[in-house]
């Protein structure tokens, strides 16, 4: 019989083996038109805004913004922005 560990394992084996698959699909672009082809075919309008205002956050922190402030700009709450920056910390201490 399973246990709810054997499914747990399972289903982060099946997103791991889905991320590959997605990142595959990205990496056969071979320039930015394409790419915007790739990602519209995947994501609505607004799931790609979503990705775009995470990058700026990136951007915005990086440029020394106070995260409220980032907050406010982008129109994303402050969890989002407090998420990208601890994102970043990983980034940099690697």
């Amino acid at each position: 019989m399973k246990t709810p560990d054997d499914n747990s394992s399972t289903r982060q084996s099946d997103e791991a083996h889905y991320r590959q698959e997605l990142l595959a699909h990205l990496l056969r672009a071979k320039n930015s038109q394409q790419l915007d082809a790739l990602l519209s075919d995947l994501l609505t309008p607004s799931e790609i805004s979503e990705i775009s205002k995470r990058l700026q956050i990136f951007k915005l922190l990086e440029a020394g913004l106070p995260q409220r402030q980032i907050a406010d700009q982008l129109g994303v709450g402050i969890a989002t922005v407090t998420r990208g920056s601890r994102a970043l910390k990983r980034q940099s201490s690697q």
